[in-house]
């Protein structure tokens, strides 16, 4: 099939990807000049394991290739996915749908024959009828389709190809038939292709991103109380996790969740519902208790610090709000940055792959290349995101560099007895 995709974000650039893997010939299309020069030299705007390789072997094959120019893009496409930005939009928090809308009447005005106009990007319900709106109004033949992606950072091009499920919203039968070839190559992965009513599927995609955020709010709640009395919030969230009926994913005690979906679509999601006057009580909570939560982490290494954080030098492993990404958006390290800079420490930090995207969002901060030169002469090592680099430190060598012997663990990656036989002071998450 021919393929045209709208967008070399995070979303369009990986399954623009994936998609011309399977065979179909793919085009991404961008205005930013800069990005799309950047691409066609192999260079990617994004870390994301595997798709610099991804990229350049479908380059090199024919499937792939990248333009700024829409209209010769969107020539004789099969099916043309939109997968441009929809970030919270400054003052109310709604979901700012400029992008797709205006990207929405310049595919109209360009299509050559009829096709499937595709919303891969994170919309609010609704917005494919005002998309299809705006194709009819132009006078183009197509049909709107919802298409969501669930696409973890950092394994996103597993999940594409090897996907829980694959979410379609259209009752036109011709758009059904598109859709079904597009997707025929995860057939022998006997991916589930659920077709159900547009509106339907926009709504899959917030309630799916808002139940998550519900369960690491939820055990994080949790790890409070298993410090104040004692439990262990690791064989809590095993103990509730073995439950079918719970699962075991994202029950991950930490310092809040952050990144590019989480944050923005709660937030998005209660809009929506506020404005159809359906109170969201558990999401509004959810979304108080998460950003609170980080300047709290902030609070617990100033306690670790023995309550006073002036003057002290605070080592930070891991910026990102995730391993395996360098996406900084929303990490809960800035506010626990800011919390402890407030609270007049001195702080330095490394992150394997976010320091580029980290250096414009944070002052005063000493960036490091490597952990033990951050801890180097430190009051306390914090370690923020659980990077694998940060699995196996050598923590005997940590205590010695150290000018305290302090370790704030806030992703759980030690055993504490481990830890303290090393030397250092251990606090964790939810654990005494």
């Amino acid at each position: 099939m021919r393929i045209a995709m709208i967008g070399t974000g995070y979303v369009g650039l990986v399954s623009g990807a994936c998609l011309s893997d399977f065979g179909h010939t793919v085009t991404c299309v961008d205005k930013a000049e800069e990005k799309i020069a950047a691409l066609k030299r192999g260079v990617m705007p994004i870390f994301e394991p595997g798709l610099a390789d991804l990229v350049e072997s479908n380059v090199r094959a024919g499937r792939l290739t990248f333009t700024t120019d829409l209209a010769a893009g969107v020539e004789d496409a099969d099916a043309v996915f939109i997968a441009v930005g929809t970030p919270s939009r400054r003052g109310d928090g709604h979901a700012d749908l400029s992008y797709v809308f205006a990207a929405a009447k310049e595919i109209a005005e360009h299509i050559t024959k009829p096709c499937v106009i595709v919303t891969k990007s994170t919309v609010p319900v609704g917005t494919g009828d005002e998309v299809e709106r705006i194709v009819r109004e132009v006078g183009a033949t197509a049909w709107v389709v919802s298409n969501p992606e669930f696409l973890r950072e950092g394994a996103a091009i597993e999940d594409f190809k090897r996907p829980d499920r694959i979410v379609v919203g259209t009752e036109d039968e011709e758009a059904v038939a598109v859709m079904r070839e597009v997707y025929r190559p995860l057939s022998l992965n006997q991916a589930p292709l659920m077709f159900t009513g547009r509106r339907t599927a926009e709504i899959i995609k917030y309630a799916a991103n808002a139940f998550l955020a519900t369960k690491i709010t939820f055990i994080n709640e949790i790890a409070d109380l298993c410090e104040a009395v004692g439990g262990d919030v690791k064989d809590v969230s095993r103990g509730i996790g073995l439950d079918n009926r719970i699962g075991s994913k994202f029950l991950h005690a930490g310092p809040g969740y952050g990144g590019s979906c989480f944050p923005k679509d709660t937030l998005a999601l209660l809009k929506t519902a506020q404005d159809n006057d359906v109170p969201l009580r558990v999401v509004e909570s959810v979304v108080q208790v998460n950003e609170a939560r980080k300047r709290a982490m902030g609070r617990k290494v100033i306690k670790a610090l023995g309550g006073d954080a002036r003057g002290k030098v605070v080592g930070i492993l891991g910026l990102t709000f995730k391993p395996n990404t360098d996406d900084m958006r929303d990490a809960p390290s800035l506010a626990l940055i800011q919390a402890l800079q407030d609270a007049g420490a001195i702080v330095k930090a490394y992150d394997p792959e976010g320091l580029e995207q980290a250096r414009p969002l944070l002052s005063n901060v000493e960036f490091g290349t490597e952990p033990y030169q951050v801890a180097e002469g430190a009051d306390a090592l914090v370690i923020v995101t659980e990077w694998d680099a940060f699995r196996a430190l050598d923590l005997k060598r940590i205590a010695s560099v150290l000018k305290t012997p302090i370790l704030v663990d806030l992703r759980n990656i030690y055993p504490p007895e481990q830890v303290e036989r090393a030397g250092l002071s251990y606090w964790s998450i939810g654990r005494r």
